[in-house]
């Protein structure tokens, strides 16, 4: 009976560690899988990247406008460089923000994006996109960011997107969480360039 005891609490452990280490590994996982969940079908508004603009064009346009935020803990000035944009879909826009640092110390900012209503987060498509790294400015230094984008021209195909006529594109910029490594390979960067390159000698 004692054996048939040990034995049954032995499984019982055995099952805890494992639910355990299971909900560990899926903590661990959730943040890409969400991530991935979003990207797939645009939750949230969340954008997708595409590496060539689209193959197609349509009659159907769409306005695009632009917002711009910055978190209070960096100290930038950031804005959108026009109000909005009308193109067709399928069609390629170009748009521009711009930020400026406004402290007297490099700072290295990130951004998060996304599109409303949340529903075009699937057809917003990004080519070439500021936020896709992450930005330093120098002290005072001010930048121009470019943006490339279409709108899948299938959003007219879908029943569900008739009534979207306009689209609002949305960054707010944060402070790096590792701001600090970052400038640090900034600097070190730098400093090899400045080793590599040729001295000038003298010449009587």
């Amino acid at each position: 009976m004692n054996d048939k005891l040990k034995r049954r609490n032995r499984m019982v452990m055995v099952s805890l560690f494992g639910i355990v280490a299971g909900m560990v590994g899926l903590a661990y996982a959730s943040v890409p899988l969400y991530n991935l969940f979003c990207q797939v079908t645009g939750f949230g508004g969340t954008t997708q990247r595409a590496e060539a603009g689209a193959e197609r064009v349509v009659d159907r346009k769409v306005t695009v406008r632009f917002n711009a935020d910055v978190n209070n803990k960096l100290p930038w000035a950031f804005r959108p460089e026009q109000k909005e944009v009308a193109l067709k879909l399928g069609e390629t826009g170009l748009a521009a923000y711009r930020a400026e640092n406004r402290s007297d110390k490099p700072t290295v900012g990130t951004a998060t994006y996304n599109v409303t209503p949340d529903k075009a987060g699937k057809y917003f498509n990004k080519i070439e996109c500021f936020c896709f790294t992450e930005q330093v400015l120098q002290p005072g230094q001010s930048v121009d960011m470019p943006v490339a984008f279409f709108v899948d021209p299938a959003m007219a195909e879908d029943p569900a997107m008739e009534d979207v006529t306009t689209i609002t594109l949305s960054y707010t910029f944060f402070r790096a969480l590792d701001a600090d490594a970052v400038l640090a390979q900034q600097a070190n960067q730098q400093g090899s360039s400045d080793k590599a390159a040729p001295s000038a000698t003298a010449t009587n």
